[in-house]
């Protein structure tokens, strides 16, 4: 069962990864797809990323909410957090450091790419996570090791989001502080389940940064 989503489609845009000076994992929300993301790339795209963009079995990584306890998503979890790290991998391999890589997703995806980055902490590029939080029941959430070593997070949400608790936001926050990041977070009032253009631009100038860097 922990291959449910190894074998599905995955997408790739941008720069060939022997070429990349850096790649983005964009990971899709529930009932989505890799096509439901993909058009933020037109509105991100920065030379020289090679983007990577992979498909739920069922177009769901999980079955349950990211709130419920974590033996409940499971073995579907563990499953998707295995595709982040084999493209992860895939990258390093191509000699992209953790640096060089960027994690991003939205909503479902957005918990997935928060949830790896803290059970594998190091130094990334980055993490963006569009309405999306630490994934378990609250008595989950600790017990991550190591730093994030000062990686950028960017934490977006309404404040009356229907999916995402805020206080879950916050705890997600001051979590992934404690682990060492850097995060932005930006409550947005009376939004809907959605990605706004503040959360955007503020996601090209961090790619655009990551490129940058030597």
């Amino acid at each position: 069962m922990m291959d449910i989503h190894q074998g599905q489609p995955l997408l790739t845009k941008g720069a060939p990864l022997n070429e990349a000076k850096a790649a983005l994992i964009m990971v899709h929300g529930r009932g989505g797809g890799a096509a439901s993301i993909t058009p933020l790339i037109s509105h991100l795209e920065t030379e020289g990323f090679a983007y990577f963009v992979p498909q739920a079995a069922g177009a769901t990584w999980y079955p349950q909410r990211f709130l419920a306890p974590r033996a409940q998503n499971e073995p579907y979890l563990s499953s998707a957090l295995a595709v982040i790290d084999d493209l992860v991998k895939q990258a390093e391999a191509a000699h992209l450091p953790p640096e060089k890589i960027v994690l991003l997703g939205f909503s479902q995806g957005a918990c997935l790419a928060l949830e790896y980055a803290a059970r594998h902490p190091r130094r990334y590029g980055g993490v963006i996570g569009f309405s999306g939080a630490l994934i378990g029941a609250e008595a989950e959430l600790s017990g991550y090791p190591d730093s994030l070593e000062g990686t950028p997070v960017f934490l977006g949400c309404s404040d009356v989001d229907d999916h995402i608790p805020l206080e879950r936001i916050k705890g997600t926050t001051a979590i992934l502080q404690a682990l060492g990041a850097q995060v932005t977070e930006r409550i947005y009032p009376h939004m809907g389940h959605t990605v706004n253009m503040d959360e955007i631009t503020f996601a090209r100038h961090l790619l655009t940064r990551v490129a940058a860097n030597p």
